[in-house]
């Protein structure tokens, strides 16, 4: 099975460095990435897609052309509603919604509809995600994105219009641009930090989200290769 893993934001990278700093890195229009000969897959590529939904829009073709991947994995981080879901918790992304979108002349319902995607799962082994799988702390559902980090008076909106738990930058971007090729994608994020009425806890403090960011990203490695094997039986 030929993998790509996109890593996007920069702190994100960075931990993924310091967990294999023996990669042999590599340069692309885009982003540096190096093949992980660790894992008992084919081929797994890290590839360093960049923050942000262009780039990570960019990189996702850019992978999916020169790459052929099999699957598109993208591992990363995401803030979280307080009060919603927990700090440390690792979502399943089923469903991506983009929803900074601003639309004044038409229907901004339908225009966010455009760059929503459901993410067809159904090629993953059917069981729980528990700790016995050694994948604890697995919620399942939407992420929303947007080109920003989360705004507080934001939070009720997409509570009460999509039930929305976390947000990110780049998953909607991902997710459209996969499905768009045809090509199977995971994506899992793990939650950094709350975002509640009192404002996030880690705005103004951002050597908090970078360490958070090494938990997170160590743990979703951790978890990469039980993901995988359950990918690899169906594809």
């Amino acid at each position: 099975m030929n993998t790509v893993v996109l890593i996007s934001a920069n702190a994100e990278w960075r931990v993924v460095q310091e967990l294999y700093p023996t990669l042999k890195i590599q340069h692309s229009p885009y982003g540096e990435f190096a093949d992980l000969p660790t894992l008992n897959v084919e081929r797994l590529t890290l590839f360093h897609g960049g923050w942000g939904k262009i780039s990570a829009a960019a990189t996702a073709q850019y992978v999916i052309d020169h790459f052929k991947p099999d699957l598109l994995i993208n591992l990363g981080t995401c803030g979280g509603f307080s009060g919603r879901i927990e700090t440390g918790a690792i979502i399943l992304v089923d469903r991506t919604l983009v929803y900074d979108i601003i639309e004044q002349m038409g229907d901004g319902a339908e225009a966010i509809e455009h760059y929503s995607t459901e993410i067809d799962l159904s090629w993953l082994d059917d069981r729980r995600w528990t700790a016995d799988d050694g994948l604890s702390s697995i919620v399942r559902g939407l992420l929303v994105s947007a080109d920003r980090d989360i705004v507080v008076d934001d939070i009720p909106m997409l509570i009460e219009k999509y039930d929305a738990v976390a947000a990110d930058w780049e998953s909607g971007a991902i997710a459209w641009v996969a499905k768009k090729n045809n090509v199977r994608v995971l994506i899992l994020r793990g939650v950094t930090d709350l975002v509640g009425g009192d404002g996030g806890e880690a705005y103004g403090n951002i050597e908090l989200f970078r360490e958070r960011t090494k938990t997170v990203m160590s743990e979703l490695f951790r978890q990469l290769p039980e993901w995988l094997k359950s990918s690899d039986s169906h594809l």
